[in-house]
């Protein structure tokens, strides 16, 4: 499959690719609207390269971009938001009030990715993570509206991946911005029967019943169609609400199973099982991949989704 690294899907939207590890692994969005322009995610610090080239091709000033929004501050969707803070100035920063002060000093957000990964890795895939003045700041509350030419985007509290997410839902394509919240679906997994969806459960703040609460509110708004950041436009999102939370009913199975094993077996327990579960779905979905390619695809995910679980059946009986 030839892959863009932008795609107009309609609606005043282009699909911008962060160029974060793979291609089509995570996205951000364009939107354009009577002259006025907003960010929806930034990808990461490196990203920004890729979203400055795409307004000089559209003839965009960078004066006209209004809005930078991160669904939530997990450096993939809002690492590159302080430096387009900086090329962007007369962007306001719209941000989730449990997500704003880490905006502000990003200092442990960046501590955190760079003991996981090393400082030579964290500078690979972020860049780096650049502070935003306070003054910039706007704390989006639940059902807080902004204009943005012709479109209304309408925040949603929406934790269960993290307590720091909203939506935004925008009038003009009656379609919603998902962040990680309507979970992942990449393009090379998509089928003749449709995209192949999965949730979310990185760590540290997997909330199953808040997850499953936040899908069905997103669903109740009636949307056309969902924009994830993992990743595109996907439309019909009625059959994936239904896929998203049997799984996640699936996943507190293999967590069920998994305090059986001895504690320090645990989280591979759920990162094998996990992947032995989704592998299956895929292939059921059609997927004809190798496995080799599923690994590829899905592995890195299926870890996180693995250490997400762990720390969340630690949370239960700790």
């Amino acid at each position: 499959m030839a892959f863009q690294d932008y795609e107009d899907i309609g609606f005043g939207i282009t699909r911008i690719d962060s160029g974060m590890i793979r291609p089509g692994l995570a996205a951000l969005y364009l939107l354009e609207s009577n002259g006025e322009c907003a960010l929806v995610e930034t990808g990461t610090h490196n990203s920004i390269p890729a979203i400055m080239k795409l307004l000089e091709q559209r003839g965009i000033e960078v004066g006209q971009v209004r809005y930078v929004i991160p669904t939530h501050v997990h450096l993939d969707h809002a690492g590159g938001v302080g430096g387009l803070m900086q090329v962007l100035p007369n962007a306001t920063l719209l941000v989730h009030p449990k997500g704003a002060r880490h905006m502000i000093d990003p200092a442990k957000l960046k501590a955190g990715a760079m003991a996981v990964y090393g400082e030579a890795y964290f500078a690979e895939i972020y860049g780096d993570v650049i502070a935003v003045d306070s003054q910039r700041v706007e704390q989006m509350q639940d059902g807080d509206t902004v204009l943005l030419g012709a479109r209304t985007l309408t925040f949603y509290d929406t934790p269960g991946h993290a307590r720091h997410h909203f939506c935004i839902h925008d009038s003009l394509s009656s379609g919603i911005f998902t962040g990680d919240t309507f979970g992942l679906a990449y393009p090379a997994l998509a089928t003749e029967n449709g995209p192949f969806i999965i949730p979310t459960t990185t760590p540290v703040q997997f909330d199953p019943d808040a997850l499953k609460h936040s899908i069905d509110r997103l669903l109740a708004l009636k949307p056309q169609r969902m924009f994830l950041t993992h990743y595109g436009m996907v439309e019909q999102p009625e059959p994936l609400r239904q896929s998203l939370l049997a799984q996640i009913d699936d996943y507190l199975g293999i967590v069920e199973r998994a305090k059986q094993q001895p504690v320090d077996q645990q989280e591979s327990y759920l990162i094998a099982q996990l992947t032995e579960y989704t592998f299956k779905r895929a292939r059921d979905h059609g997927c004809r991949l190798a496995q080799a390619q599923l690994q590829s695809v899905l592995g890195m995910d299926m870890q996180l989704n693995g250490q997400g679980l762990a720390v969340w059946m630690q949370s239960q009986t700790g």
